[in-house]
């Protein structure tokens, strides 16, 4: 996504009534300093949280998960930004608890994709995605671009500023 392009998307999701509360690990941690770094996050952001540590993510949802970088924990996650964020909001306020968990380059080995999942959950449900990248096509900065863009995206569905 093109720096405007993600302004502009930005601008839109700010705009919108929707309020989150956030949380990522692992990548995708640009997402949230977009969000912050726009004019109007306070209309949106709630709380931003980067529970890197496992204990720090079993902490977020009360449980140590069987894999970090899986679509149950990234709904887990947003289910847990969720119930935090119904205690941050106004009770009239649309609402959402938003989650990245991410595997990306890393100077170890590791095996398995880079790749992140990334949930999003609401009063009416939990909407989940992945993306994965491609081992040695990018660094881990780009990747991250990546990953957040796809955060970013996800947001702007929820707040029906995009599809």
């Amino acid at each position: 996504m093109a720096t405007t392009d993600r302004l502009t998307l930005v601008d839109l999701i700010h705009d919108a009534p929707l309020m989150m509360v956030m949380a990522v690990t692992g990548g995708g941690v640009a997402s949230i300093s977009d969000l912050l770094s726009v004019p109007g996050a306070s209309r949106t952001v709630l709380e931003a949280t980067v529970p890197y540590a496992a204990s720090a993510l079993s902490d977020l949802i009360g449980y140590t998960p069987v894999q970090m970088v899986a679509s149950d924990t990234a709904e887990a996650m947003a289910t847990a930004c969720l119930e935090r964020a119904k205690q941050l909001a106004d009770a009239d306020m649309p609402i959402a608890g938003v989650a990245c968990t991410a595997a990306l380059t890393t100077d170890r080995l590791r095996s398995g994709d880079n790749r992140a999942c990334i949930a999003v959950a609401t009063p009416q449900g939990v909407r989940s995605s992945h993306v994965v990248l491609a081992k040695g096509m990018n660094d881990r900065a780009a990747e991250d671009r990546i990953v957040s863009d796809a955060v970013l995206s996800a947001i702007a569905t929820a707040a029906k500023v995009a599809e």
